[in-house]
């Protein structure tokens, strides 16, 4: 029996569920274990100490053997491999893009982001707080916390205009959103976080036979995509705590970056895009790029 840890979301739970499937659900064990970011639900991310703040107690829980493997949002992972640790799938990755969900009574279809400019936005993300700002300045970024249906409820709630969702947690929940308008925000002037829509399976380092039962797993241009997003993310030192985004995607055997930095205002704002074969190179690569573009004076 291989038992799989995770958190106790819905969004997680869903997560864990899709991979025991995929091993075959008569095999495995599904273990719920609560993080950090769980239990602190008042506090923004780019307020909270350290990194992993949805991923520690579950790699705990692998590395005292309480579990045998753990599913995480892999954009929730931080880049350095926790010591004893190994990823040892990543998944096809789901649609990568953010949404913007807007009540209905605040939507501007004459707009090129169909908003209001005085709405106020939902979101404890830096990364989609700058990108939106940078866009409409106008705009009143407000903290959401929760899991995406409690997001999603709030908005109903008429305690924001509009919130800021990946469309991959709202497509694996098959979320009813009767009454809201749906804007996927575009990868020209919006990038996600990287590794956004792919999950990583963890496993011990030294637990090769699992490793090798679950290489099925394991989509080999997604892996090099996200690994050119988590070069270029390793090289800032980031977390939660700079507005950062990666989007790559594969075309044979090259690879196709764009990154951004911005200040959380979002009127520093630093793009680029670079295309190369080695993934941890390119990313190394397009980010002293934005670094001499000037990204550098905000971080």
């Amino acid at each position: 029996m291989i038992r799989i840890g995770t958190r106790g979301s819905e969004l997680a739970l869903w997560q864990a569920h899709y991979i025991a499937r995929r091993i075959g659900e008569n095999k495995t064990e599904i273990i719920i274990i609560k993080t950090k970011g769980d239990r602190i639900q008042n506090v923004s991310f780019d307020k909270m100490e350290g990194k992993g703040f949805f991923t520690k107690e579950i790699e705990d829980a692998l590395l005292t053997k309480k579990i045998d493997c753990a599913v995480h949002s892999l954009k929730d992972l931080p880049v350095d491999d926790t010591s004893g640790l190994s990823i040892a799938a990543i998944t096809p990755r789901d649609d990568p893009s953010d949404v913007l969900l807007i009540r209905s009574d605040r939507y501007d279809p004459s707009a090129s982001i169909p908003l209001v400019k005085s709405a106020v936005v939902g979101t404890s993300s830096l990364r989609r707080a700058a990108q939106i700002l940078h866009e409409i300045p106008t705009l009143t970024i407000k903290p959401l916390r929760g899991n995406v249906p409690t997001r999603i409820k709030r908005l109903r709630e008429k305690k924001f205009d509009a919130i800021i969702l990946a469309r991959a947690g709202i497509s694996r929940l098959d979320i009813d959103l009767t009454g809201l308008i749906e804007f996927t925000l575009p990868f020209s002037y919006f990038l996600p976080a990287p590794g956004q829509g792919a999950l990583a399976v963890q496993v011990r380092h030294e637990d090769i036979q699992l490793q090798e039962e679950l290489s099925f797993l394991n989509d080999y241009a997604t892996r090099r995509a996200i690994a050119a997003e988590r070069s270029f993310l390793k090289e800032f030192g980031a977390g939660c705590h700079i507005p950062l985004g990666a989007l790559a995607h594969t075309d044979n055997s090259s690879v196709h970056l764009s990154g951004v930095i911005a200040s959380p205002d979002g009127k520093s704002f630093y793009r680029a895009s670079a295309t190369g074969e080695n993934p941890e190179i390119l990313g190394k690569e397009l980010a002293r790029t934005i670094k001499e573009m000037g990204a550098h004076t905000i971080l």
